[in-house]
């Protein structure tokens, strides 16, 4: 059974969904967003609930077909749309805020599409856990008056896939993702070399059955943060792992042995703004 604090929570976003009326949602195909699409669709109908698909170079390619096949089953309509991030050089050479002007591009042109076709409110799948974290994105949401119902409604991450889970979406156990630029630290410039290695150094490493996998790229050295319970998997194949990810042009290969953290680049930045 759920716990009333949940049932709570849940009812609190329906009440908030209703009275936003038709809206257009930030859809990325991620645990998040996509508990808030299928919500929408319950609380305002089909008819009422867009989503607004971004694909770059940051991007999964998996991810975003996922996400344009989860819309698609569900009826709803959907704006896909193309840019390039690495083109606008406030983001390519990665200042701590370079998610602010992501956020802001994607918004921005939400805001035109809500306005071309009528939708009352656009919404993004933040959480409550959000607000801990270093998110200079989010500043950018009040500049196009977007509104985050999962985190209007106080739900953590926890609690979002075990709603998930009860409602049957595929997603409720999906590995937390991220934009691929999030892999490279802050001053370090973003490239499409960079991004390609990384993208192809996770795929690889994904395939020994992780949980979760991100390769922080320095250079010529890559970091690599798994869940504590899958070192063991790293370790049983590590000569094949330095091999290949050698090939994708790394020269040295690292396992963090602390494990994977949400945000582990953003620590500097969270220190340093106490």
């Amino acid at each position: 059974m759920l716990k009333s604090k949940i049932k709570e929570k849940k009812r609190k976003l329906e009440e908030i969904l209703k009275k936003s009326g038709k809206i257009l949602i930030a859809y990325s195909g991620g645990v998040d967003s996509t508990f808030l699409l299928k919500m929408a669709v319950d609380c305002v109908g089909v008819e009422n609930t867009g989503v607004f698909i971004e694909k770059s170079e940051v991007d999964s390619d998996s991810e975003i077909r996922f996400a344009r096949d989860f819309a698609n089953s569900l009826g709803v309509k959907t704006f896909f749309v193309k840019s390039s991030k690495l083109d606008d050089c406030n983001f390519s050479k990665n200042p701590v805020d370079r998610c602010f002007f992501c956020k802001k591009e994607l918004f921005s042109k939400m805001a035109e599409f809500a306005k071309k076709h009528g939708y009352n409110a656009i919404a993004d799948g933040s959480n409550y856990d959000d607000k801990v974290d270093y998110r200079p994105g989010s500043k950018a949401k009040s500049l196009y008056n977007v509104i985050s119902p999962l985190q209007m409604a106080g739900l953590t991450k926890e609690e979002i896939r075990l709603l998930s889970r009860r409602i049957g979406l595929p997603t409720w156990n999906k590995p937390q993702m991220a934009c691929f630029a999030s892999r490279i630290p802050y001053g370090e410039e973003i490239t499409e070399e960079k991004l390609k290695r990384i993208m192809k150094a996770e795929e690889y490493l994904y395939t020994f059955g992780l949980k979760i996998v991100r390769v922080r790229d320095y250079g010529n050295l890559c970091r690599i943060e798994v869940a504590e319970t899958d070192f063991k998997k790293i370790l049983k194949n590590k000569e094949e792992i330095v091999e290949k990810l050698k090939k994708t042009g790394y020269l040295f290969i690292t396992l963090d042995l602390e494990g994977y953290r949400t945000g582990s680049l953003n620590k500097e930045i969270l220190m340093d703004s106490r």
